[in-house]
Formats: C-alpha cells, structure tokens, sequence
C-alpha cells in the first residue's frame, strides 16, 4: 500500500471526528489536529492543511506550505483521494474573497490595511508587499505575507506566477503606484495573461 494510500485510509477512519469537530474545544481540536499533521507528515514531512467550514460538505485543503519542491507530492496525494460525500478535497490553498486577517503570535494584521505594488520586467509578475509594522527578519511577519498571498492569489499561482516577492513596512519608499490589497486578483491576472500571452483569467 501506498503511503498516500495508507493516509486517506486513516482519514475515511476518522472522517466523522474530522468533519464534526468543534472549533470552539481547544484541547480537541488540537489533537485531532496534530494527529492528523503527523499522518500527512508520513507521506512528505513538509506537507500542511487546512479546513473549510462545515456547511453540509467541508473542504479539505492540502498544501505544500509554500515549498514548490512539494507541489508533486501534494498533487499525488490530492489524486489518490477516494470520493467522499462530505469532503471537497482541493489541492494547493485557493484564493478566498475577502481576504481575511490573520494573527500569528502577536501579530494581527487587517488585509484592508495591506498595501502592494504590481511589477512588471517584460517577462515575469513580481510585487512589493507593504505590511503594517512590518520588521525583516521577523518570521511572523513573512509567514503573514505569504499567507495573505495565497488568500488573494492562490498558492500555486504565488509560487509560480511570481517572480519577485519583497515585503517592506508601510513607510519604505519604493518607485510605483501602490494599491490596496483587495485589488490584487483582478490586477495580477491583467498582466500574468498578457505576459504569458493569453485572454481571459489564469487560475
């Protein structure tokens, strides 16, 4: 059996507890949750999740964290999916709209508050990303960033449709037009489908 096998088969085993968890119990969450990381840490130690809300079907999203030397191993395991009734298995983090704030450690950053600049060398998208109280170096605040990414652009489309990506904090000066973050999908989409030479939306 393959490892990708044996995961899904602990996870149609534990399906109801995966579906009927209760965000609101902390200590059960967080066990189910570190079980479930170390059965997806069996199949590529680098691999992540995330869950959708429960609205008659959840989603379950596999992600590669953002290393693109694990998008295969996502894409195997996203494969090997049985069907499940009450599951949408996605592969990569999608975009969401709206965008949501996200608080890691003692960070809490509002996407309303985020600011980018769009790049353009002929070739390649890149951006400047302007992020409230923004420190180089601090990792919560790079993990904050690319996670505001993937919300606005997806993680497949951040890793491979972006070449240039520097966070700075709202007050470095920088050459362009800044925009809201808001605007960022409708805008990268623009330019990647004139880059790559093609009409219509990308992802």
């Amino acid at each position: 059996m393959s490892r990708e096998d044996t995961f899904w088969n602990w996870f149609t085993g534990h399906e109801r507890e995966l579906f009927q968890f209760d965000p609101r119990n902390v200590t059960e969450r967080e066990q189910l949750f570190d079980d479930l990381a170390a059965e997806l840490q069996k199949v590529h130690r680098d691999l992540a999740f995330e869950f959708g809300p429960r609205d008659g079907r959840r989603e379950f999203v596999i992600s590669a964290g953002g290393i693109k030397n694990v998008f295969p191993a996502v894409v195997r395991l996203t494969q090997a999916a049985p069907s499940l009734e009450r599951w949408q298995v996605t592969a990569f983090r999608p975009r969401r709209s709206p965008i949501m704030p996200i608080e890691i450690g003692d960070k809490n950053i509002d996407p309303t508050e985020v600011k980018f600049t769009l790049l353009d060398n002929g070739k390649t998208a890149g951006l400047y990303l302007f992020i409230p109280g923004f420190r180089e170096g601090d990792v919560n605040f790079q993990q904050i960033g690319y996670l505001m990414l993937d919300q606005s652009l997806g993680e497949y489309d951040v890793e491979t449709r972006l070449g240039l990506i520097k966070m700075l904090p709202l007050d470095a000066r920088t050459q362009g037009e800044r925009h809201p973050l808001p605007e960022l999908p409708a805008m990268f989409d623009r330019l990647v489908s004139r880059l790559e030479g093609r009409s219509g939306k990308t992802s």
